[in-house]
C-alpha cells in the first residue's frame, strides 16, 4: 500500500473542501469558509435553456472556479493538468502517489460506488482527492464521506473521462509547495469584490440579485414545463435539495459566507464585516425556510398557483435582502 499520510476531513462542499485539504496538507492553515470567501464563489443563477430538461438554480460558481479563483486571488499556485489519453492520466496520478503527493481530481459522482446507490447520480462537477493506492484500488478522500474510501482504478479512470456538461477531461490538480504565504488582506478584498460583482453587477437578468428576482417571477410558470403533477412535485422538492443537501453547508452557501466574513473581520481588522455576517446568517435562515416550504408543498402535492406565488414572494424577499447586503459589503471595501 502507498499513502501520502493525508489528514482526511469532512467538508460542507466538495471543491472548497478539496482546496482546503490540499492547502492544509501543504502547510497552510486555512478554513473551508475562508477558501470559499477568497474565491468569491457565492453566486446565484436561474438557468433555463434547451439543454436542460427543466429550469434549475445555481448557488455557487460553476465547477472548477473555486480552485481557479482562489489561486488567482491568493497568488498560491496549483498545478493543473488536463488529458486526452486516460493512460497518461493514470500514469501521472500514480507517479504523484509514489512521490507522496495527494492530487485532486474531477469526477462524475455516479461512479463513486463507496456511497449508497440511492444517492448516486451523474454529475461531472464532483471533486475528490486521491491520497494513496492499495494494489488496484485508489484511496479516496471525499469531503462527503466520514473515512477514506477505496475505488477501483478502472472505475476512477472512467469517472475522470465521462462526457456531458462540465466533462472532467481527466483534470488533476495538486500543490508543489513552492509558495506558502498569503497576503490575507489583498486576498480577502479580491474575493469580496468578486462576490459583489457576481451578485450586483453582471448585466444579465438571470444572474445574481436579478437572478433571484427572476426566479421568483418565473416559478409560477413551472407547471407548464412539467410532464405531470408528480414531475412538478419532484422539481419543487429539488429546490430544498439544492439549498440544503448538495454540499452548500445550508442556506445555499449563505451560512458559509457568513462564517467567512466573521473570520475576515478578525484577520484584517474589519469589524464592519461582523454586522454583515449577522445579517447574512439571518438571510441564510430565511433561505432555509424557503427550502422547508418547497419541500413541504412538493411532498404534499400542494402545487396550485397560490402556493407557487407564496414561494415566489419568499424568494423575492431574498433578492431585496441580498441587494442590501452586497451593496453594504461593497461600500465597506470601496
Amino acid at each position: 500500500m502507498q499513502t501520502t499520510n493525508f489528514n482526511h476531513k469532512l467538508a460542507a462542499h466538495c471543491e472548497s473542501g478539496m482546496v482546503t485539504s490540499l492547502l492544509n496538507h501543504s502547510g497552510i492553515e486555512i478554513s473551508e469558509a475562508m477558501v470559499f470567501g477568497i474565491s468569491g464563489s457565492i453566486f446565484f443563477a436561474y438557468i433555463n435553456n434547451p439543454m436542460l430538461p427543466f429550469p434549475t438554480i445555481a448557488l455557487r460558481n460553476q465547477p472548477g472556479k473555486i480552485y481557479k479563483n482562489f489561486s488567482k486571488h491568493s497568488n498560491l499556485p496549483f498545478i493543473k493538468k488536463l488529458y486526452r489519453k486516460p493512460a497518461q492520466a493514470k500514469r501521472d496520478l500514480d507517479i504523484l502517489i509514489k512521490e507522496n503527493t495527494p492530487a485532486g481530481v474531477q469526477v462524475d459522482f455516479f461512479y463513486m460506488d463507496y456511497v449508497p446507490e440511492y444517492i448516486r447520480a451523474h454529475f461531472n462537477g464532483h471533486f475528490v482527492i486521491v491520497v494513496g493506492k492499495n494494489k488496484n484500488k485508489y484511496l479516496i478522500s471525499d469531503a462527503y464521506t466520514p473515512v477514506i474510501a477505496e475505488l477501483e482504478q478502472d472505475t476512477l479512470l472512467a469517472a475522470r473521462f465521462t462526457k456531458g456538461p462540465f466533462k472532467p477531461k481527466g483534470l488533476m490538480i495538486y500543490r508543489n509547495g513552492s509558495m506558502n504565504t498569503i497576503d490575507w488582506e489583498s486576498a480577502i478584498i479580491k474575493g469580496i469584490k468578486k462576490a459583489t460583482f457576481n451578485m450586483l453587477q453582471i448585466p444579465l437578468p438571470f444572474i445574481g440579485v436579478k437572478g433571484i428576482r427572476y426566479f421568483a417571477k418565473k416559478l409560477p410558470d413551472w407547471p407548464k414545463f412539467a410532464r405531470d403533477e408528480e414531475h412538478l412535485s419532484d422539481e419543487i422538492m429539488m429546490i430544498n435539495i439544492l439549498l440544503e443537501e448538495r454540499g452548500t453547508g445550508g442556506g445555499g452557501f449563505r451560512f458559509m459566507y457568513a462564517a467567512f466574513l466573521q473570520e475576515a473581520a478578525k484577520i484584517i481588522n474589519k469589524p464592519a464585516f461582523n454586522e454583515i455576517a449577522e445579517q447574512m446568517m439571518i438571510n441564510g435562515d430565511e433561505w432555509r425556510l424557503i427550502s422547508i416550504y418547497a419541500g413541504k408543498i412538493g411532498r404534499n402535492h400542494e402545487l396550485g398557483q397560490d402556493k407557487l406565488r407564496e414561494l415566489g414572494t419568499m424568494i423575492e424577499k431574498r433578492a431585496e435582502a441580498e441587494k442590501t447586503l452586497f451593496t453594504d459589503l461593497k461600500k465597506i471595501i470601496s
